[in-house]
């Protein structure tokens, strides 16, 4: 009896252009429905949690500062600035003698993700940075969000352009000045990057200087609720060119302390040492010895602290030990002066020089200020939920708010100050727990919905490889449909009825799709779904039958050679690079040239070879291995000349299986040629060892893709692994530049996966279904253990977990396309001119 799937295959002059449409159909289906998945989590675990239109909160009594000048030297570690040098000396003097005279110093632990934008929110705003920001730029602000610069009534900054136009652009009215350095003076391989900080002290101590002759100015400066904001990168640069161990790190802390003492002179001379002048030195995040930052090391969060000046606590020395066991004390020689260490975003109490009521009535008020974020997010969230749907948080209701407040205000008031302040703190616990309640809120039932939808997919597609691949059409009596209106009344019907749910509720438009779209998706799966039960066995029966025991051409070598040169010379580009910065003497331009010409031609030149499988593979390897030397740092350019042998080793595997099984029709690897068409009637259908290949294929592609690093490991990446393309930042070159050196081993694999289908006569369709539904069962896994906290790391990094396998249908499809291309066609720079003959 002749087998179906051939008989089909033969009649393919009659069904050609319905197969093609209903391919183009299902590869856009899929493509929909993986994307609408895909974008789920931001949905789900990465909306921003803060809220507006609260009433301000003001404390009552009046401050003891008229004006704030805070210091802020990016990248700047607590040990770095603390740590005696080897003669009993301190690097930093002046702050020195500050700890030890006239000011409060501690450790800041700093939140992860440890980065400067998120850091000098904390510091500035007074929040954790928000996680939506992860999707978005770096300086446009994802959500609104007030500020001590906003609530100021004049902010005068200067420093990085960075990291101050984000405060400027959410302060209301025109009361923020910024003054910033080009970006361009933010250069890795600058001689000395201590200059920006030198500008920035430059320009405040002009700024003063022309107050003295301008009068408006002068009035301006003094009023009272003023800010002063240096932003310092220097430290936070040097420390990436050079790590933060180097001399030029350690210097321009030298450089830092320097400028502080002189320009607190020149602020105290101006306002005629008037003592209302607070002053606030610290750090957004630290760094790594390997000159990185954006994870959770102790070297990344603990940051330098000391506040002087008005309404700060002078230096108190203690006698007894104190509650840290860390060990820092003893090291940096400062076991005599009190720590007190501090989260940011927390008030700290202990740094305040003031009476026990201006404590209780400022953490009062702080706690009234949360209050309000999560009475109003409560609100929100009830009037987008059916009253009998709707659970409270059980630890703050109205009634125990109303308790809480009431008693705080009576303990003020009966001047038990000690116990308004522990009431205060429980309170400001509550509520942060409760914003967390209601923002998660609607959490399980979105995660409910894109798992339903999950499972309705994945069902869908095995259905579609049993009736295309378990001789469905041996029994016809099997595939007769049951009647299908009473199933397309119940799916109309739950359409409609989420549809109303989400109405009343008011839900946004992506709550419809991800709820609705289960909904289409499961009616396909149930029409077919007792033909599918029944002939589920017939077919791991049919596969399990399926089962059987049983050199380079002349024109070519040129080019060849020429590719092996070009990597050779790629390879000692880095090493001249690295060394010419060490040297101070900044990039080579020859070398810049060369690294953008192989980037640029890493696609062009493979087009140029030949075909045949071997032949195409090397040259692919070889460009894509040149461009990832000039983008590797170390020993990860070894990976892809090891990956490019382990593919070659797979394709031979596969070769030689065939062989060993007795299959027909196979050829050499030489002989094979990627861009001749392949006899259809010589595809055959699935068998479990093409199971094998699939699992295989995602295998390899999850080793492609964390061999070396991944779309996590970017946000913390070495700013040296793009030394030989630019060295003057900027984040979105550097990103995609690093983005290419993730996908350079995908492509790799996935050329390899070209060459195994072309070589085992399978089509790619078939082996998409099975990679189809090992990728989704992947990403339902991974979809519960994507998490919103943590370092940008670890949130990085779940994300990640759940891209790749999403990535398999989204991604790979495309990418696909393009490895065909890439395998296939060839570029002909001249023909030969044609002979006419008469």
């Amino acid at each position: 009896m002749t087998d179906p799937f051939v008989e089909f295959l033969s009649r393919r002059h009659r069904t050609v252009l319905p197969l093609k449409m209903r391919m183009i159909t299902f590869f856009l289906v899929g493509l929909t429905v993986h994307v609408v998945f895909f974008f789920s989590i931001f949905d789900i675990y990465f909306t921003s949690p803060l809220v507006h239109g609260m009433t301000p909160q003001h404390t009552p009594l009046t401050p003891p500062a008229s004006r704030l000048v805070l210091f802020v030297g990016d990248g700047l570690r607590a040990d770095s600035l603390f740590t005696l040098l080897q003669n009993g000396s301190s690097r930093a003097p002046y702050l020195r003698s500050v700890i030890e005279e006239k000011g409060t110093w501690g450790v800041s632990h700093t939140h992860v993700p440890t980065e400067s934008r998120p850091g000098h929110v904390a510091l500035i705003a007074g929040f954790y940075e928000d996680v939506s920001a992860v999707a978005k730029g770096w300086k446009e602000n994802p959500v609104e969000f007030d500020s001590v610069f906003n609530e100021s009534r004049h902010t005068w900054c200067w420093g990085s352009p960075d990291i101050l136009p984000m405060f400027a652009k959410g302060a209301s009215g025109d009361h923020v000045y910024t003054h910033t350095y080009p970006a361009e003076e933010e250069d890795f391989a600058s001689t000395d990057a201590s200059r920006l900080d030198s500008w920035v002290f430059t320009q405040v101590k002009s700024f003063f200087q022309s107050a003295k002759s301008n009068s408006s100015l002068r009035a301006s400066l003094l009023e009272d609720k003023n800010v002063l904001f240096l932003h310092l990168l220097g430290i936070d640069t040097n420390g990436h060119a050079h790590r933060p161990m180097s001399q030029e790190y350690m210097d321009n802390i030298a450089l830092v302390d320097t400028g502080v003492a002189e320009l607190v002179s020149v602020v105290e001379d101006f306002f005629g040492h008037d003592g209302r002048t607070a002053y606030v030195f610290t750090s957004d995040h630290g760094m790594t010895n390997w000159g990185s930052h954006g994870a959770g090391h102790p070297s990344e969060t603990l940051t330098p602290l000391v506040a002087w000046g008005a309404g700060v606590q002078k230096a108190h020395r203690v006698t007894e030990p104190q509650p840290y066991d860390d060990g820092y004390l003893q090291d940096w020689k400062l076991e005599h002066l009190r720590r007190v260490d501090v989260n940011q975003g927390v008030l700290p109490l202990l740094y305040l020089n003031n009476t026990d009521q201006f404590k209780a009535e400022s953490l009062y008020t702080n706690a009234i200020q949360i209050l309000e974020q999560f009475k109003m997010k409560m609100i929100q969230k009830k009037e987008t939920t059916l009253s009998f749907l709707f659970t409270p948080y059980q630890l703050l209701t109205e009634a125990k708010q109303a308790e809480f407040t009431h008693k705080a205000r009576i303990l003020i008031q009966l001047e038990k100050y000690e116990d308004a302040i522990s009431l205060c703190q429980s309170l400001i616990s509550h509520a942060l727990e409760g914003l967390v309640y209601y923002h998660t809120y609607d959490r399980f039932f979105l995660g409910c919905s894109v798992v339903l939808g999950f499972a309705g997919w994945t069902s869908y597609v095995v259905l579609i490889i049993l009736k295309t691949h378990a001789s469905l059409n041996r029994h016809p009596s099997l595939l007769k449909q049951i009647p299908s209106h009473t199933l397309e009344r119940l799916c109309v019907c739950a359409a409609v009825v989420i549809t109303v749910f989400l109405l009343i509720q008011r839900s946004p438009v992506t709550y419809y799709i991800y709820c609705l779209l289960p909904v289409p998706v499961w009616y396909s799966v149930l029409k077919d779904t007792c033909a599918g039960l029944l002939t589920l066995f017939t077919s791991a029966c049919y596969l399990w039958s399926s089962r059987r025991r049983a050199p380079l051409h002349l024109s070519d070598r040129q080019q060849f050679v020429m590719q092996m040169l070009h990597v050779t010379v790629c390879a000692f580009v880095p090493y001249l690079t690295h060394s010419s910065l060490q040297q101070k003497q900044g990039l080579p331009l020859l070398n810049q040239i060369i690294s953008w010409t192989t980037l640029a031609s890493s696609m062009v030149v493979p087009l140029l070879s030949s075909t045949r499988i071997f032949h195409r593979l090397l040259s692919i390897f070889l460009s894509l291995t040149a461009t990832y030397l000039l983008l590797s740092t170390g020993s990860e350019a070894l990976f892809p000349p090891v990956l490019s042998w382990l593919m070659f080793v797979w394709i031979n595997i596969e070769q030689e299986a065939m062989l060993a099984q007795g299959v027909s029709g196979r050829q050499e690897l030489s002989t094979i040629d990627f861009s001749a068409n392949i006899d259809i009637t010589k595809i055959r259908q699935l068998k479990l060892d093409d199971i094998r290949r699939s699992y295989f294929f995602v295998f390899f592609i999850i080793t492609a893709f964390f061999g070396t690093g991944n779309i996590a490991s970017i946000n913390s990446f070495d700013p040296a692994s793009v030394y030989c393309f630019l060295t003057v930042f900027n984040p979105f070159i550097m990103g995609g530049l690093m983005m290419w050196k993730v996908i350079i081993p995908f492509i790799i694999v996935m050329c390899s996966f070209e060459t195994i289908q072309v070589a085992t006569q399978l089509s790619s369709r078939s082996l998409f279904l099975i990679v189809l539904v090992i990728s989704d069962l992947m990403a339902l896994h991974f979809f519960f253990l994507v998490q919103d906290y943590g370092s940008w790391l670890d949130i990085g990094t779940s994300i990640s977990h759940y891209v790749i396998v999403m990535s398999m249908t989204i991604f790979l499809m495309l990418l696909s396309v393009v490895t065909h291309i890439f395998t296939s066609k060839r570029l002909l720079l001249w023909r030969k001119p044609k002979m006419h003959f008469p």
